[in-house]
């Protein structure tokens, strides 16, 4: 009898797990690419130990998943991998002493209940590693409370480190984890986990350090934006979808109305409390993505799971609402393989970005101020591609890469509406605008610098002078003409309040030599209609299709009446 029982929620495990398996598979090969799928899989043609937005990880599957597979499945194989080991490692960490289908039958609802999990079965993101690599370490850090032995602290040292490479947010995971147990701070053990897990970052620290800490100065500084009331109100509705509102109210209850019995149930609401608490902090700074908490998934399906074990209003609960809501996220899936949701990016872009092609032949196409559409312009057609950006542009990996330095002075395609240059294309069904260049000059690689001369306060008012003086330096091999026919140049004085950039014109420089700098200085009136308050007074290089660049430092200003 008892082998019996064993069989059967053996096989209802298993079978669960296969289907997920099955679908998630079907659903990679069958729904189009996202945008940022195609930005992943371009870093897995140029493999490095690091990337400007995220470590390396995601960068690696998608790499390995294109040796085995072309298209969709080469870029999602090994997600549907990883969130299929993701739920094994799950269904261990609950650890259930008495298995039965029922019991098998309940973990499952709980994991397909949560939406986003749903779409990072099969959509590839950095959260994918960072889900299977999160729940890898509860496992083996919950085996750790129960037996301090120097195998599993090696492993905590390696999967730390796995975290890591695979997304930033692995350390606020480890510092809620370490909060739950202040005596980890104590066992030599667990120092010795943290080195291991520091040595095997080095690579990734190495890189960081050559490309001067692009990822750091993104996340930690350039990310921040003034304070909107729309993010504030929008963080828990963008909370309940992730999550499933239903699912979401059951790990709630639980987190309130059910203490932890052990130092890794104390763990598992720490990491869930935590996260919740350190994002909605940082509405304050900026909008934060929806996704950023879904590695809290995996406490929440363990937590409830656990307390429906005890708590039969809490079971009752998940079967009357939250196993029927299954119904409407398998309705959900099939309908993303429609074009019932192309404004959700998953439908619709292969024609638009093969349109292009047909226009700009075997050109390199450059797009302006996104990453996306040269990665899946790239992605549809296998041609070159990249991205110009401007000052209100943030900095992506292209800015590393920079490919477009390879193509200075010669023919491309510039996809993008540009005043008295652009025509307008139709291709079947598709619109787009751009034109061909013979000669192409950019000035994304120039660096500039400025300083403001005689102040000491950097307080200023409306209508008063200010003298500057600045430096261009020109990195590249190629010599950059400012009275180029088709790219001509001039640098404009820009207030980061107004947006406004027609203040003052420099046009006396006529070429800057390849790996030489220009100094200057120009004075200008600050206009009576900026801004009072803090500022930042930028020089911009502007183009025909650049409206202004600049990569060197922003002076911070006050003004005053």
């Amino acid at each position: 009898m008892i082998k019996e029982e064993r069989f059967n929620w053996k096989v209802c495990l298993y079978c669960g797990i296969f289907i997920w398996f099955v679908i998630n598979l079907l659903q990679g090969i069958f729904t189009e690419i996202t945008e940022d799928e195609a930005y992943y899989a371009l870093y897995g043609e140029h493999l490095a130990w690091g990337y400007f937005d995220h470590p390396p990880m995601v960068g690696l599957m998608t790499f390995l998943g294109s040796l085995l597979f072309s298209g969709n499945l080469g870029v999602r194989f090994f997600t549907v991998i990883a969130t299929t080991l993701s739920l094994l490692v799950t269904w261990k960490i609950i650890g259930e002493s008495k298995p039965d289908g029922r019991k098998v039958l309940l973990f499952f609802t709980l994991a397909f209940s949560v939406l986003m999990l749903n779409v990072y079965g099969f959509v590839t993101t950095p959260d994918i590693g960072l889900l299977l690599f999160s729940a890898s370490f509860l496992l083996v850090y919950q085996k750790y409370l129960e037996d301090n032995s120097w195998r599993h602290a090696l492993l905590l040292g390696v999967l730390m480190a796995a975290m890591v490479y695979s997304k930033y947010h692995a350390f606020l995971l480890l510092g809620l984890v370490v909060l739950s147990n202040l005596k980890l701070l104590k066992d030599g053990k667990f120092w010795v986990a943290c080195v291991l897990a520091a040595i095997l970052l080095v690579p990734h620290f190495v890189w960081q350090f050559g490309n001067d800490f692009p990822s750091i100065k993104y996340h930690l500084v350039q990310r921040g934006e003034p304070f909107r009331w729309s993010y504030f109100f929008e963080y828990l509705p963008n909370q309940l979808l992730v999550f499933n509102p239903l699912t979401f109210g059951a790990a709630v209850y639980v987190l309130i109305k059910h203490k932890p019995i052990d130092r890794f149930e104390r763990s598992l609401h720490f990491v869930c409390i935590g996260f919740f608490f350190f994002f909605f902090l940082m509405t304050f700074r900026g909008h934060v993505e929806p996704h950023w908490t879904i590695v809290c998934s995996i406490p929440i399906i363990v937590l409830v799971y656990r307390k429906c074990l005890i708590d039969d209003k809490l079971k009752k609960y998940v079967r009357r609402f939250v196993l029927p809501s299954l119904v409407l996220i398998f309705v959900a899936r099939i309908v993303l393989l429609t074009p019932l949701v192309s404004k959700m990016g998953f439908y619709g872009k292969e024609q638009y970005y093969k349109a292009i092609e047909t226009v700009a032949g075997d050109n390199p196409v450059i797009f302006r101020g996104s990453f996306q559409k040269p990665s899946l312009y790239h992605y549809f057609t296998g041609k070159e591609s990249s991205t110009t950006r401007d000052y209100y542009d943030r900095m992506t990996q292209f800015d590393l890469w920079q490919f477009d330095k390879e193509w200075m002075g010669k023919s491309v395609f510039i996809c993008s509406p540009v005043y008295k240059r652009s025509t307008q294309f139709e291709v079947g069904d598709v619109c787009f605008e751009g034109y061909q260049a013979q000669r192409f000059q950019s000035a994304n690689r120039l660096v500039s610098s400025i300083s403001v001369k005689d102040s000491e306060t950097m307080t200023f008012h409306r209508g008063e002078m200010i003298q500057m003086d600045f430096s261009i330096y020109n990195p590249m091999d190629y010599p950059v003409d400012f009275h180029h026919d088709e790219f001509n140049m001039s640098l404009k004085v820009h207030f980061r309040s107004s947006g406004d950039f027609a203040y003052c014109r420099y046009d006396d420089i006529a070429v800057i030599e390849p790996h030489s700098t220009y100094q200057g200085s120009l004075s200008f009136a600050i206009p009576d209609d900026i801004v009072l308050g803090p500022n930042l007074l930028v020089l911009g290089i502007g183009d025909r299709i650049e409206s202004s660049i600049t990569v060197g430092n922003a002076v911070a200003i006050s003004m005053v009446d």
